[in-house]
């Protein structure tokens, strides 16, 4: 049976500075190896549930938490940030502030490093994390070289290497163009494929859930609205404009075909199932004209 990673059972937060309660009554499971995107407005509270799972509420942050986190196992209000640092990677929208060293190899070891692990096995994780992100020829290379999505990638591995079990990643492609964005979720698909890594991303790349996400949790003002898979999420188009979620292209297409008369049997959500409905569909007037 899959466990669950993380629990969020009955949690609410607020904090000092606003008075308002920017999470309110989450309740939510998301078992081993799934990846989950996090999807709504801005000021929905998607960073918010973030932090939480990464233990920065409430050991960081000043404000009122109630209810109980639960991550592999430790409640994050009985654990410190570093213990949960061992089972928690974090990967933040700018890559910028999370570099301070002037080589990617430096960058790499600085987590295991302040593990004080043996030099050998911190040797042996750097290259195996900038392997998997695919930065290994550039390990001498400074950060500042790398273009956008390479130095997101890099905070990918020094994430890694820190071998956690959770990755939570706070809108990591927003900064990012189109081919820097693809890098940065081909990355992340691969690691949950490798290692049963359990994914939580806070996102707008509608077109990305798509393809890569397994369910979708929906917040509007601090409320969980729907957690569902993304064909289920997507096909929502109230719900969605609602929210504020633009629907994958090929989503919208479907839509207005339907509009028009032309109706698929149902919405995709990728490239491939409008390829295939479409050809269905003319397919079937042809047949039945």
């Amino acid at each position: 049976m899959v466990k669950d990673m993380i629990c969020f059972d009955d949690v609410s937060y607020c904090y000092s500075r606003t008075k308002r309660w920017v999470l309110r009554k989450i309740n939510l499971s998301i078992k081993q190896g799934e990846f989950i995107a996090v999807m709504g407005a801005n000021g929905s509270g998607k960073s918010t549930l973030c932090q939480c799972i990464n233990g920065i509420i409430p050991h960081s942050l000043s404000g009122t938490l109630r209810g109980k986190v639960t991550v592999a196992g430790l409640d994050t209000q009985e654990t410190t940030v570093a213990e949960l640092s061992r089972h928690v990677g974090v990967v933040l929208e700018d890559p910028e502030t999370q570099i301070f060293t002037h080589s990617i190899e430096e960058e790499t070891a600085f987590g295991p490093e302040n593990l004080q692990l043996p030099a050998a096995e911190i040797k042996e994780r750097i290259e195996w994390a900038l392997n998997v992100v695919g930065l290994w020829h550039r390990v001498k290379d400074s950060p500042l070289a790398l273009s956008g999505g390479q130095k997101q990638r890099l905070i990918i591995a020094t994430a890694l290497v820190m071998q956690p079990e959770i990755l939570v990643l706070d809108e990591p492609t927003s900064q990012l163009d189109p081919i820097g964005t693809r890098e940065v979720f081909e990355v992340i698909y691969k690691i949950r494929g490798m290692h049963s890594m359990t994914i939580v991303m806070a996102t707008h790349k509608s077109e990305e859930i798509a393809e890569y996400a397994d369910k979708i949790c929906v917040i509007n003002n601090g409320r969980i609205v729907a957690f569902d898979s993304p064909h289920v999420i997507f096909e929502q188009f109230d719900l969605l404009k609602d929210n504020w979620i633009r629907p994958p292209q090929v989503s919208e297409l479907s839509r207005r075909m339907s509009e028009k008369g032309l109706p698929m049997s149902r919405h995709p959500i990728i490239l491939d199932e409008a390829e295939q409905a479409i050809y269905q569909l003319f397919k079937n007037k042809e047949t039945f004209s």
